[in-house]
């Protein structure tokens, strides 16, 4: 009786990606609940690799190379890849739907074929009709050395780079295209992780470079397992309100630059264009004499940025308090608000509290800590902030204000907008009154009573 085979299933997490033989409710890895989905497993997967092992050398014999960039020529996306995208580097851009992933991906396309790089733009989930009425939209005229096409086999896509060897490949997006050595649906975990090994193995090989889109998932990640982001040589994420002009562009991982950069666009008819002083955008709008209402000067990258925080307390009803937070993270909200309640005294037990970052900017910065801090005391108690004022500072436990990175090039930026006063931990004072501020009055504080009083002149 001959020997039947069967395909090997296994149940994989939709989140990491975690492997197991049989079902399970909660991933032993993230900790995630029904997540696991059943799908056929490779018993062998396809290489792409070139063939040949390497033999161990010693380090010290190894010539260094630098890496070959070439400018896309958006100086904020220049800026956030680190002066430009990295022969044979794998990108993965991520975000929210309408965002513009697209609309950045057919700009990065036209800027390098305009440079008369070759470029190959597939397109999955659009029909070619559709992406060009977008490049239409975007520009007059399309580059000759731009090419599209409709595919999401993954082994047509191979053939086209193959056949037209081009400079860029842009996969718009990774969960549509699907190898048909898996019998699980596009998009699955399973097709994501292959397809994305495939093509990053094909770039590495021929020194292609790949932007590659992805969608993410209702708790704003990635769709797909976590070992995509450590495929990839970069990942670049898109932030901000999907109904409002400005978006960041920020860096989460980058093998060939900083992570800590970010860049600002604005969203127009004509596509994303730059903004090159995004503290005046996010600052246009601020009221005046409005309790709740302070400014911060924080810094992404190399970048000083001023943003308003704003804050909302009020009475709440039928005794269940509410906080919410956006832009900041929750937790370190009520740790702030913890510090109000034991060690000023502020009764907040019974209020509901708001606290908004201006702008859609999400802030990991913990100089914003006592700007924070003063906008829910300057909300409670009606109290307004100086408009010319600007604080910054880490706030302790203790209620102590500890000391920051970067401080004079916070305080610069504060000049430059016309900012007269700026409140700043003591032991940051040291270092700039020797060396200088050129003007702006420095108000050293210990604590937050010491803001307090320096603020309203009174102990609240």
């Amino acid at each position: 009786m001959p020997k039947v085979t069967r395909s090997k299933v296994a149940f994989v997490c939709q989140n990491c990606g975690y492997t197991s033989l049989k079902w399970i409710g909660k991933c032993p890895d993230c900790s995630s609940w029904n997540s696991f989905v059943e799908e056929e497993v490779l018993n062998k997967p396809r290489s792409y690799t070139a063939g040949r092992i390497s033999e161990p050398v010693l380090l010290h014999s190894v010539r260094s190379q630098e890496e070959d960039r070439v400018p896309v020529g958006i100086i904020e996306l220049d800026r956030v890849l680190g002066g430009g995208i990295v022969r044979g580097s794998v990108i993965l851009v991520g975000g929210d739907p309408g965002i513009g992933k697209s609309t950045i991906s057919l700009q990065i396309s036209h800027q390098l074929a305009e440079k008369g790089k070759k470029v190959l733009y597939v397109s999955g989930e659009e029909s070619v009709g559709q992406t060009k009425m977008r490049s239409d939209r975007l520009y007059s005229k399309a580059s000759d050395n731009l090419y599209i096409v409709n595919a999401t086999d993954i082994d047509s896509v191979l053939e086209f780079i193959k056949k037209f060897l081009p400079d860029l490949v842009v996969i718009d997006s990774i969960q549509v295209v699907y190898t048909q050595a898996l019998s699980s649906s596009a998009g699955s975990v399973s097709q994501v992780r292959e397809c994305a090994n495939i093509l990053t193995q094909l770039a590495k090989q021929a020194g292609v470079s790949m932007l590659l889109i992805g969608h993410v998932t209702k708790e704003g990640t990635l769709a797909g397992p976590r070992v995509l982001e450590h495929i990839v040589d970069t990942v670049l994420y898109f932030e901000g309100e999907r109904f409002s002009n400005y978006r960041v562009l920020r860096v989460i991982k980058n093998r060939f630059g900083s992570t800590n950069e970010i860049g600002v666009f604005e969203m127009g008819i004509t596509g994303l264009s730059e903004v090159k002083n995004p503290s005046e955008i996010f600052l246009a709008e601020r009221p005046k004499e409005v309790s709740g209402s302070v400014v911060v000067p924080i810094v992404e990258g190399s970048r000083p940025i001023l943003i308003e925080v704003q804050a909302l307390v009020t009475k709440a009803n039928f005794g269940v308090t509410r906080r919410k937070a956006q832009g900041i993270d929750y937790n370190r909200l009520s740790l702030l608000v913890a510090v109000l309640e034991k060690r000023l005294s502020l009764k907040l037990f019974d209020k509901d509290i708001f606290v908004n970052v201006v702008g859609g900017m999400k802030i990991e910065d913990p100089a914003v800590d006592m700007a924070i801090s003063l906008a829910v005391a300057s909300s409670n108690y009606d109290k307004v902030i100086p408009f010319d004022t600007v604080v910054v500072g880490e706030v302790g436990l203790a209620s102590e204000i500890r000391s920051i990175t970067n401080i004079l090039l916070r305080i610069n930026e504060a000049q430059k907008l016309g900012f007269k006063k700026c409140i700043l931990p003591r032991t940051n004072y040291q270092a700039c009154k020797s060396l200088g501020t050129g003007g702006m009055s420095l108000v050293p504080v210990d604590d937050l009573k010491g803001a307090f009083y320096n603020l309203w002149g009174e102990n609240l």
